[in-house]
């Protein structure tokens, strides 16, 4: 109280310059309060904001293929690739899967490519999409329910980056963005290796697959099958992707297994 009295008594001026030297010299009466460092959100928005496609980061490759040629005559595949620390997507298009944009350690680890084909079966043209949801070692087993969601909503983004990669063979053939979508999660676990149809290859880049309740149309209940003997209204006679091809149909109009 009475070095408080003190200073009260001082002239205005010593008062204000003493004060002045005390808070920039004095070591007891600087403080600096710490600045709250910002937590990123990006991995949060990423996964559960909207999936958006930037052609900016899409690479393609073409690879023996004529950017031209129909699918329903020539085989014609999707092999997509992304890295994590570059957000870049690596697209190649050619006859086969492209197997050394697999290879590496993180690729065997994280799994997270998607493969596609075109195929003509009984004269209708379709794409099916293949992505790895666990199986191969414990990790991907672990985190299948996610992946399976994570899979979900960023295959319209897939599906855009094959339209926007090859975009020379749908300027020629538009009618092939009519083509059914069949989706193949690969799994170990039975609730998540199944078949899934996305409807119209249009739709299905723009909305992902059809809405909880609503109604799928006739012509999507069960994969088209191929004819029994040989015949041109099929094509290719067997799946270019070199996986295991045993799922769950998640819509059948009978019993009978659907061919690959």
């Amino acid at each position: 109280m009475g070095s408080a009295a003190a200073t009260f008594l001082l002239p205005v001026h010593l008062k204000q310059h003493s004060l002045c030297v005390d808070l920039k010299r004095s070591p007891l009466l600087f403080f600096s309060k710490p600045k709250r460092r910002r937590q990123s959100t990006a991995p949060v928005a990423r996964l559960f904001g909207p999936s958006i496609f930037e052609a900016s980061k899409l690479k393609v490759q073409f690879l023996g293929v004529d950017e031209e040629n129909h699918p329903g005559k020539l085989p014609r595949t999707y092999t997509l690739t992304h890295s994590d620390i570059t957000a870049k997507i690596t697209l190649a298009i050619s006859h086969t899967i492209n197997l050394a944009q697999l290879q590496g350690w993180y690729n065997r680890l994280q799994r997270d490519e998607v493969v596609a084909e075109w195929k003509k079966v009984q004269g209708k043209m379709s794409l099916h999409v293949h992505c790895h949801i666990s199986g191969g070692h414990f990790l991907l087993d672990l985190i299948a329910n996610l992946r399976y969601y994570i899979f979900n909503k960023e295959l319209p983004v897939v599906l855009k980056a094959f339209v926007h990669g090859d975009e020379t063979l749908f300027n020629n053939y538009p009618e092939l963005e009519e083509a059914m979508v069949w989706v193949y999660f690969h799994s170990n676990l039975p609730e998540f290796n199944q078949v899934e149809c996305w409807g119209p290859l249009r739709d299905a880049a723009s909305t992902g697959p059809r809405k909880a309740g609503e109604a799928p149309s006739s012509s999507w209940l069960c994969r088209p099958l191929r004819c029994k003997a040989d015949c041109d209204c099929c094509f290719p006679a067997r799946s270019l992707i070199p996986w295991q091809h045993d799922f769950q149909e998640v819509c059948r109009e009978s019993a009978g297994q659907p061919q690959q």
